[in-house]
């Protein structure tokens, strides 16, 4: 191979390298309300965790540090970007890293937030509470009707309703039937 062949190839590879980079980039700086990702999945959109213990990384790839571990199966997150098969998680608290696309899984959890809340027999203030759920509990989110500003959720042996505003998971406006 002539030297100009390899400096040829080797800017071949910056300049792959450098689209790879600007990719990145763009993909980090780009507004993330409704865009599709490269998944062709809307972003930003709510997932959960598919193991009981999942790495998140400084970067989207095995060479960036491990940053935060979690470790418990089903916590909700919400995905803010996608490079490659990796995606950029953002949890309840705020914490952001990355995390492999195989991590994750489309089943829609909660956190419950703030203080204690009652969980409701039916869809309204007025109706009786059928337990007393402590912030930080995890439980799944089987319905959320148009135009409601509560959710139906399963929380271990319970189902019942609790406001929006109580809860880590759901997008204002998003409804699920």
């Amino acid at each position: 191979m002539t030297s100009a062949q390899m400096t040829s190839t080797s800017s071949l590879f910056s300049v792959a390298r450098m689209t790879r980079v600007l990719a990145l980039a763009l993909c980090l700086a780009v507004p993330v309300a409704d865009v599709l990702a490269n998944s062709g999945l809307p972003l930003p959109r709510f997932v959960s965790l598919r193991s009981d213990r999942v790495n998140m990384r400084t970067g989207p790839g095995v060479q960036y540090p491990v940053d935060w571990t979690y470790l418990r199966r089903g916590f909700p997150v919400e995905v803010i970007a996608e490079f490659d098969a990796w995606r950029k998680i953002r949890d309840w608290e705020g914490a952001e890293g990355w995390v492999h696309q195989s991590m994750i899984a489309g089943r829609r959890t909660l956190v419950v937030i703030g203080s204690v809340r009652p969980l409701r027999r039916k869809e309204g203030d007025e109706t009786q509470p059928v337990a007393l759920v402590e912030p930080g509990v995890v439980g799944e989110l089987l319905e959320c009707p148009k135009e409601s500003l509560f959710c139906r959720v399963g929380l271990a042996s319970q189902v019942g309703w609790l406001k929006r505003s109580e809860f880590w998971g759901v997008h204002r406006g998003e409804y699920l039937n």
